[in-house]
């Protein structure tokens, strides 16, 4: 049995008690381990004893992705003989950043996912449809994949893409949940209604969002959850949010008010630019401090997405930390025409546009030094009043308008599913 199974916390007023426990031994696991840690903790004349509470992470610098970037082996804290698989992320500078897990992290992934996808409702009598890859050195699907088997439900390895073999593999086994990006959903909405596939009697009843926020920040569902349940008005929706970084998920229960921290396998923190914590419902850059992780453990990683920590309290009357959707990459802010947008807030607006099948957004530096934001277009039908109604519908929400080019399913495809990305790409920055 998974050993991650014996440490589920319990009562809310054993969490705390349980991660300063937990962050201790991290600390000291670093502190001998990693090179990282160790020239930090001798640079900053940091006496890890001194740091007993979660409080006390503020006396230990932040990481960040650029630290991975230029230090990555040094973050190893075991021998090659200890690693049994290593997986990729993108990196700020461009070149990937590698992470390695060794059998007791892997143990530790197939736990969080186990948690994870039980905190949506899934059971061993699922039958769990899976649209990622679980190649590429790709964690996530990996993930996925051994937290269904920790369950005990079944998994369909489809893949990403091919909406045809997507539709005749939920004929031909009838799972009753999808794990799917949110805009490849209303992708197979709109293949089934071109082909005719009764898809609102279809097996599927539940579907796990990755990848794509589905809700605003109150929760309420956003332009692309929204169509999804207009069209799809059965199925129940749960957003979830990870990164390979920190190996840890953030997943809806049936509330949908947040995605739950997973307590014994993380310490968040919001923190501003400055690295203060921000106050409480503001937004701030999700900072975590993994627990339990052997590899590659981090310590208050910056993870550069920016969103709210909602403390709430569950039916149970405890105490549950949870996120809300993510806002978006901080290195991805736009400054366009005096109004800052996040590639979130440009996806939402054409995801709301029923008459846009496909889309990516490209961001570039103009000759006067400044932001310029092009969406790339492809819809059924092309029309001077399409491309009006396209920026009009910008300018009502977010008060500026991109230009926009039209383009051929085919041109849109090359981009989104460029076979060295593991991800659709709907956003390209060129700056």
């Amino acid at each position: 049995m998974n050993q991650f199974l014996h440490h589920t916390v319990g009562a809310a007023s054993n969490i705390s008690h349980f991660q300063e426990r937990e962050l201790q031994a991290t600390l000291a696991y670093v502190a001998a381990h990693s090179p990282f840690y160790q020239k930090v903790f001798a640079t900053h004349n940091i006496d890890i004893k001194g740091i007993k509470t979660i409080a006390d992470l503020v006396k230990i610098p932040t990481t960040d992705k650029e630290d991975l970037q230029l230090h990555n082996q040094d973050f190893v804290c075991v021998g090659r003989s200890k690693i049994i698989d290593y997986v990729t992320t993108s990196g700020t500078l461009g070149d990937p950043v590698t992470f390695v897990l060794t059998d007791k992290d892997l143990d530790r992934l197939a736990y969080n996912e186990y948690r994870s996808l039980a905190t949506a409702g899934i059971t061993a009598n699922d039958i769990v449809q899976l649209t990622v890859t679980l190649d590429r050195r790709f964690m996530a699907g990996l993930a996925y994949f051994s937290g269904l088997r920790q369950i005990g439900a079944a998994a369909v390895r489809v893949g990403p893409g091919n909406p045809e073999l997507q539709w005749d593999t939920i004929a031909r086994i009838k799972p009753n949940v999808l794990i799917a990006v949110p805009s490849f959903v209303l992708r197979l909405i709109d293949f089934a209604k071109q082909k005719k596939i009764d898809f609102k009697n279809s097996s599927i009843q539940k579907i796990i969002c990755v990848g794509e926020p589905i809700r605003h920040q109150d929760f309420s569902l956003n332009e692309v959850g929204n169509r999804i349940k207009a069209e799809w008005a059965a199925v129940s929706l749960h957003s979830t949010y990870a990164s390979t970084e920190i190996g840890t998920a953030f997943t809806e229960c049936e509330a949908g008010r947040g995605g739950h921290l997973i307590p014994e396998l993380a310490i968040i923190e919001s923190l501003d630019a400055e690295n203060n914590p921000v106050a409480d419902g503001e937004v701030g850059e999700l900072t975590v401090t993994t627990l339990g992780t052997e590899g590659m453990p981090l310590i208050r990683f910056k993870t550069g997405d920016l969103c709210i920590i909602h403390k709430l309290i569950d039916d149970s009357q405890n105490l549950s930390w949870r996120i809300g959707p993510i806002v978006g990459r901080k290195s991805q802010m736009i400054k366009y025409k005096g109004t800052t947008l996040y590639p979130q807030a440009l996806n939402d607006v054409l995801n709301g546009i029923p008459e846009v099948y496909n889309y990516y957004v490209e961001v570039s530096t103009n000759n006067l030094d400044t932001d310029e934001l092009v969406a790339f277009v492809y819809a059924h039908e092309v029309t001077t009043q399409l491309e009006k109604q396209i920026k009009d519908t910008f300018r009502a929400k977010l008060r500026v308008a991109p230009s926009i080019k039209f383009v051929s399913a085919a041109d849109i495809e090359k981009v989104k599913t460029n076979p060295i990305q593991r991800k659709p790409v709907d956003f390209i920055d060129l700056r």
